[in-house]
C-alpha cells in the first residue's frame, strides 16, 4: 500500500487522496456550512457598506458610481458556483478553470474600496474565497494584496484623526491568523482523507485476502475429503480388481470374491460421492449413526482375507461428540487404514476409540513393516494422507502423533479435546 509522507501531503495541498476523498469533502457538512456563513457575511458586510455611505456621503458625486459597483460586486458573487474556480479537494481553482470571476470580483471590490473605503470590511469573506479558491502561494499572495487595501482603507477614514497603531497592525495579525488556521484546517482535511483513504485501501486489501484465505481453506478442505473418500475407495478397487486379475485362471473362486469386494467398495464409495456432493457429510455418520457404529462399521467393510481390522471402544461419551470432531476422525481413521492396506503389508490392525474427560483419542495401530517417522510412506511416491490428517486435528485444536520403527508396525494416535474452541 502506497503511502504519502507528511511533506508530501502539505505540498499536495487539499489535493484528494482518490475517490473516496472527493466523495468525502463533497458531503462534509461542516465546509458547507462555513461556505454558507461566509456567504451571508458577505452580503450583510456589503449592505453595511452601502448604507454607512449612503448616510455619510449624501449626494456625494461617486454615489451612482459606488451603487453600481456594488450592485456588479454582488451580482459577480452570486454567479460564483457558475463562473467561479470549481470547488472540491483540488482546490487549485486557476488550475481547473479561468480566474476570470476571481480577478472581476476583487477588482470591483478594489474599485469600490477606492471610492468608499468603508467597502474594505467585505474584505473578510474575500479572504476566504481566495484561499478555498487558490493554492497556498497564490491565496497569501491574495490575501496580502486584500489587507493592505483594508490597512488604506481603515487610515483613509481615520485621516485626521491622529496615528492609531491598531489602523496598521491589527488588520495584518488578524489576517495572518485567519490565514494560518484556515491552511492548517486544509492540511488536516487532506492528511485526514490520505488516512481514510489507506483504511479504505486496507480494508478491501483484508477482504481480498480473507477471501483468498477462505479459498485456499476450502480447497484443502475439499482435497482432504476427496483423497479419504473417493480416492482411497478407487485405490481399493484398483488393488481388488488387480488381485482377481492375477487369480482369475488360477481361482476362479478368489478372483469373484475380490470382484465381489470391489462391487462392494464401489457401492460404498458411490454413496460417499453423493453425499459428498450434498453436504460433504461422511456417509457412515448420517441416519444419526455415533462415531462408534461408524467405525465398526468401517472395520467390517476394509476386513479382508489378508488383512483383520478389529474395533475397540474404551470409555463413553458424556456429552454427544460434535459433528466435525466425529467427520473428522471417521476420515482420519480411513486415510490410515489406507495406508495400511496400501504401505504396511500388515495382517492385522486395529482401531481404537477411547472417550476422556477432556478429550477424545482415536488409535489406529497395525503390525506391517513400519516407517521411519517423516519419511513418505510408499517410498515418497504419495504422501498426501498423514498431512492431511495433521490439517484435520489440528484445525480442531488437537495433535497427531506417530510411533513407528522399520519392522515394528505402527501406532497413530489423533487426540482432539473437547473444550469449547476459543
Amino acid at each position: 500500500m502506497n503511502r504519502r509522507s507528511p511533506i508530501g501531503i502539505e505540498a499536495a495541498g487539499t489535493e484528494a487522496a482518490d475517490t473516496e476523498g472527493v466523495e468525502i469533502e463533497a458531503a462534509d457538512p461542516d465546509a458547507r456550512w462555513l461556505a454558507g456563513v461566509m456567504h451571508v457575511a458577505f452580503f450583510v458586510l456589503l449592505s453595511s457598506s452601502m448604507t454607512r455611505f449612503l448616510i455619510r456621503h449624501p449626494g456625494d458625486p461617486a454615489t451612482f458610481w459606488v451603487i453600481g459597483l456594488a450592485i456588479a460586486l454582488a451580482l459577480l458573487y452570486v454567479l460564483g458556483p457558475v463562473l467561479g474556480p470549481k470547488e472540491g479537494p483540488a482546490a487549485g481553482g486557476f488550475a481547473r478553470a479561468p480566474g476570470v470571476w476571481l480577478v472581476a470580483v476583487i477588482g470591483a471590490w478594489l474599485a469600490l474600496v477606492v471610492l468608499a473605503p468603508s467597502f474594505g470590511w467585505c474584505a473578510v469573506p474575500l479572504f476566504y474565497t481566495g484561499l478555498r479558491s487558490l493554492g497556498t502561494r497564490s491565496a497569501i499572495v491574495l490575501v496580502t494584496l486584500l489587507t493592505t487595501f483594508v490597512v488604506a482603507a481603515q487610515v483613509k477614514l481615520r485621516l485626521g484623526s491622529g496615528f492609531d497603531p491598531n489602523l496598521l497592525f491589527a488588520p495584518p495579525a488578524v489576517a495572518a491568523v485567519a490565514t494560518a488556521v484556515f491552511l492548517h484546517a486544509q492540511r488536516q482535511a487532506a492528511r485526514l482523507r490520505t488516512v481514510i483513504a489507506d483504511l479504505v485501501r486496507t480494508r478491501r486489501e483484508l477482504a481480498a485476502t480473507e477471501r483468498r484465505a477462505g479459498t485456499l481453506s476450502e480447497r484443502q478442505r475439499l482435497s482432504m475429503e476427496i483423497h479419504d473418500t473417493l480416492a482411497q475407495g478407487l485405490s481399493s478397487q484398483q488393488m481388488l480388481l488387480q488381485a482377481a486379475d492375477r487369480l482369475w485362471d488360477t481361482d476362479p473362486a478368489a478372483a469373484r470374491r475380490h470382484i465381489r469386494s470391489a462391487a462392494s467398495v464401489t457401492e460404498h464409495n458411490l454413496a460417499e460421492a453423493r453425499h459428498f456432493v450434498h453436504d460433504l457429510a461422511p456417509a457412515d455418520l448420517v441416519g444419526g449413526a455415533g462415531l462408534d457404529e461408524a467405525l465398526r462399521a468401517l472395520a467390517e467393510r476394509e476386513t479382508s482375507a489378508g488383512l483383520r481390522i478389529r474395533f475397540h471402544q474404551d470409555g463413553s461419551p458424556h456429552t454427544a461428540l460434535p459433528d466435525r470432531v466425529q467427520s473428522a476422525l471417521l476420515r482420519i481413521a480411513q486415510g490410515a487404514l489406507a495406508n495400511v492396506r496400501e504401505h504396511a503389508e500388515a495382517t492385522t490392525a486395529a482401531l481404537t476409540l477411547t472417550h476422556l474427560d477432556d478429550q477424545v483419542v482415536l488409535d489406529i495401530a497395525d503390525d506391517g513393516r513400519g516407517f521411519t517417522p517423516g519419511d513418505k510412506p510408499g517410498g515418497g511416491v504419495r504422501g498426501h494422507g498423514l498431512p492431511a490428517m495433521r490439517a484435520r486435528v489440528q484445525q480442531l485444536g488437537g495433535g497427531l502423533t506417530i510411533e513407528s520403527a522399520p519392522g515394528e508396525g505402527t501406532v497413530l494416535s489423533a487426540a482432539i479435546p473437547l473444550e469449547p474452541l476459543p
